[in-house]
Parts: C-alpha cells; structure tokens; sequence
C-alpha cells in the first residue's frame, strides 16, 4: 500500500471483519518516510529533536489523505466512515483548528459518522494527531 505510511509496529494498517473495516491509528506522515524522520508536513526538527517549524493544519490535512487511501485500498472509501476517534497531543492549542478542516471534509456528508475526540499526552512519534476509524466496505 504505497500511497499511506507503513505503521510503525507490528500491526495492520486495516483489518476486515464481516462488513466493517477498521483501521489501525494513522498519523500524518508522507507514505514511504521513515517512523521518526521528516516525512510529517508542517514539521521540521532540530538535531536535538525540538521543533523548528510546526504546522498542525498540515498535519490534520495529511491524516485525512492517508486515512482516505488506506479506505480506498481495502475498497471502502470517505463516506463509509461510521465512527472516527480523534487523539490530539494538545487540545487548547489545536481542537479548534481541527475542528474548522474536519467541518470543511465532512459538510456534504450524510449521515455523518460518529466522532470521539481525546485528548493525550503523546504519541510514539513526533505527530500532534492521531485518526483511528471504522469504515463500512
């Protein structure tokens, strides 16, 4: 699956059962970057691992690319989203903005899918969002 990032443990990026696909948690890396280098949009650190640049919207923008292409490879697709969690590593700074391109992907949607937002404290990679889905196929 070339056009989403292989996952950076010993799981599946989708696994199949009866009608329903679900997905693994997928971040924003670009498909063929490394776990922890500079294949996240809008992130660029230093050589002690601080951030340099950092850019949330393109994260939210490249989750959702590679939670579409995941879908689209297990023949299921965007609209077949039933239930979405969203983990953001930092919920004052970034729930809002989220929110704004998540209403923008989702407006024309019906029925829309059910939706959890969490906030945590990390991620196993320097990200700042995480998507885990259910999908019908």
């Amino acid at each position: 699956m070339s056009k989403a990032p292989k996952p950076v443990g010993l799981y599946p990026l989708a696994r199949k059962v009866g009608n329903l696909l679900f997905l693994s948690g997928v971040g924003p890396r670009i498909a063929g970057s490394d776990a922890h280098d500079s294949g996240v949009p809008g992130l660029e650190l230093d050589h002690n691992g601080n951030f340099k640049a950092f850019d949330f919207e393109a994260q939210v923008h490249s989750v959702f690319a590679n939670v579409k292409a995941i879908l689209e490879a297990h023949n299921s697709g965007w609209d077949k989203q039933v239930d979405i969690q969203v983990f953001l590593v930092d919920m004052k700074r970034d729930f809002h903005a989220f929110n704004r391109i998540y209403a923008e992907y989702f407006k024309e949607m019906e029925p829309k899918p059910c939706r959890t937002t969490i906030a945590i404290t990390a991620l196993p990679t320097p990200i700042a969002i995480e998507l885990k889905c259910v999908a019908e196929v």
